[in-house]
């Protein structure tokens, strides 16, 4: 959605909103570890996010990953950056491009500072003069698709008159050129700011204005920031954070206070501001405790419109059915699936698509670098170490497996201690979801879509396990017959019990003046294609390890010997009934076991 619209719509609700700004980082890891901050930091309940833009496009390349992984696999609204600066109209073009295939619709225009290196600004040959120049070509190109923001300085109030009047001048032209809202330059005078505010307005400009708020981090970094923006702090705020500018503790602290009351005032002046967009500095903590100070910081998460992120690249918008074996590795599965050539493919049909490609053109990667693997994971040198490993993921004392992306999800604590049984007795699970018999939709644990509904769940588990312990489980699991299962091998060999070719839908809703939503199923295909890519990270992980070690050793077996196994109990008004068969199997193998080594 644009962001002009979003800003009109809490406008209407009365409600404030807030967002935020990133920066490319420098490294790999660097973004990396940024898009996990952003992912963690979705639960503050930004409106949308903003992604900056170096001078002449130096990250330009990064810049459009972010806004990718943004729009698509977070599923956050973001805004690009794109500056003048260095900047050839050809490099433009593929910019907005990229970006208009993410699915962002929204562009902050900016003539952007002088390079680096430079004092004087100067346009490149073929590029743009001025930001106006940049918000004419935009609309050129792409008429109204993209919501076009630009930059406001409210210590232009500060200049002489005639300057000052110059300026207002510019913003005017660029408004209206075809600007739909203005992000200020971060301030601490909130009375500059609210003079200019007025200023813009008897100027005739009407579009909205966001002002920018920078989050108080640290003495040191407070300081070269306002310096480098030759912002004006007020004598009130040198007085509070001066005397403490060697704590940096105390420092944010009280800056975290100051910045709140400024933010309280703009929202409380009649000047019509409603939300507040915070520059991050791609820090987490100075920015929650600001909102937390504010009070703003979502009591209870939005509820989900499905159990699974949604994407916002133009052709997935609309999709509303997943197999459930990528829940763990979003990133992967859209990866993989963004060339099917009808999307989506009929109701159930998307795996058959003969566009279904290779797991991405990068390969399987475990998303942890060798140290940070080898600190999470140590060194298992038999099977039971290795299942404590997963039995501690399924109860949250882990923080990553290689086949899931991020922590154990809230609902896996339904069923967190049963899990980590079925581990300790040798069964491996890599993905799992509890019984939901009717829950509501604004159930804090298994709550997703419209108000006023009831969500639905089947019991699903997803494991390796060796031959042995296999054979005992099927015998229990062939007495019940509400369940369904899939057993898979390396080379690819399938069986099941199920003699239905189309999908089990595990996960639906019902919802007032809806069809019922069916957005999570099981079926063979896909099951089949994920197959390789559920091994490979298996093999990844032991190949972090040297060649011959008993790290290596143990987790190669279990690659090579075990079966990939998907489970489903049909029956999901009791959910410890697909448990038992597990249980009474892994009991009977360790009473075998057992036995084994006392006749030794």
């Amino acid at each position: 959605m644009r962001i002009s619209k979003k800003i009109e719509q809490s406008s209407k609700e009365g409600k404030v909103w807030w967002s935020f700004e990133y920066f490319p980082p420098r490294t790999a890891q660097g973004l990396q570890n940024l898009l996990d901050r952003i992912e963690r930091m979705r639960a503050l309940g930004p409106e949308f996010i903003d992604i900056t833009w170096n001078a002449g496009g130096r990250t330009s390349d990064l810049t459009a990953e972010m806004v990718k992984t943004c729009q698509g696999i977070l599923g956050m609204e973001t805004c690009m950056h794109l500056t003048c600066t260095n900047m050839p109209k050809e490099k433009v073009d593929i910019a907005l491009r990229e970006a208009k295939l993410s699915g962002c619709r929204n562009v902050l225009a900016l003539r952007g500072d002088p390079p680096m290196g430079k004092d004087e600004w100067e346009a490149v040959e073929g590029g743009f003069v001025h930001g106006i120049d940049l918000v004419r070509h935009i609309h050129q190109e792409y008429g109204d698709y993209f919501d076009i923001a630009v930059a406001g300085f409210p210590q232009d109030q500060l200049l002489p008159p005639d300057e000052r009047a110059q300026e207002m001048q510019y913003l005017k032209e660029k408004v209206d050129a075809g600007v739909d809202f203005i992000f200020t330059q971060m301030f601490y005078d909130v009375d500059i700011f609210i003079e200019w505010v007025k200023t813009v307005r008897a100027a005739g400009i009407t579009i909205p204005i966001v002002p920018g708020v920078a989050p108080i981090q640290t003495w040191n970094g407070f300081v070269k920031a306002t310096s480098l923006a030759k912002t004006k702090i007020p004598q009130s705020f040198m007085d509070v954070l001066e005397p403490h500018k060697n704590d940096d503790e105390k420092v944010r602290q009280l800056g975290t206070k100051l910045v709140a009351d400024m933010c309280r005032r703009i929202l409380k002046e009649d000047v019509g501001i409603r939300g507040l967009h915070f520059y991050t500095m791609n820090l987490e903590k100075g920015t929650k405790m600001l909102l937390e100070e504010l009070n703003l910081v979502p009591r209870v998460e939005t509820i989900k419109p499905l159990p699974w992120r949604q994407s916002l690249t133009p052709n997935r918008r609309q999709e509303n059915i997943r197999p459930i074996f990528w829940a763990n590795r979003a990133k992967s599965y859209l990866s993989r699936t963004e060339n099917w050539d009808e999307f989506p493919n009929g109701r159930f049909g998307d795996s058959r698509s003969p566009a279904y490609g290779e797991i991405d053109g990068y390969g399987v990667s475990l998303k942890q670098t060798k140290e940070d693997a080898l600190k999470l994971w140590g060194e298992p040198t038999s099977f039971a170490e290795v299942a404590s490993l997963f039995s501690k993921f399924c109860l949250k004392q882990l923080t990553a497996l290689p086949w899931s992306d991020q922590v154990a999800s809230r609902e896996t604590s339904a069923i967190a201690t049963q899990l980590a049984k079925m581990n300790e007795l040798g069964f491996l699970t890599i993905n799992s979801q509890p019984a939901v018999n009717g829950a509501r939709s604004d159930d804090p644990l298994f709550g997703w879509g419209p108000s006023d509904g009831y969500v639905y769940q089947k019991a699903y588990l997803e494991f390796f396990v060796g031959p042995e312990l296999l054979d005992l489980l099927l015998t229990h699991i062939e007495r019940d017959s509400s369940i369904t299962y899939y057993v898979i091998n390396k080379q690819g060999d399938l069986r099941t019990n199920t003699h239905s070719e189309g999908p089990n839908a595990v996960t639906w809703g019902v919802f007032p003046g809806k069809e019922i939503i069916q957005p999570t199923i099981v079926e063979a295909i896909s099951f089949m294609a994920w197959k390789d890519e559920a091994y490979e990270l298996g093999c990844k992980w032991a190949n972090l390890y040297e060649s011959g070690s008993p790290a290596r050793k143990v987790l190669s077996t279990v690659m090579e010997t075990s079966y990939l196994v998907n489970v489903v109990h049909n029956d999901f008004k009791d959910p410890n009934l697909i448990f038992e068969p597990f249980f009474k199997a892994g009991e009977e193998y360790t009473a075998t076991q057992l036995n084994g080594s006392a006749v030794h």
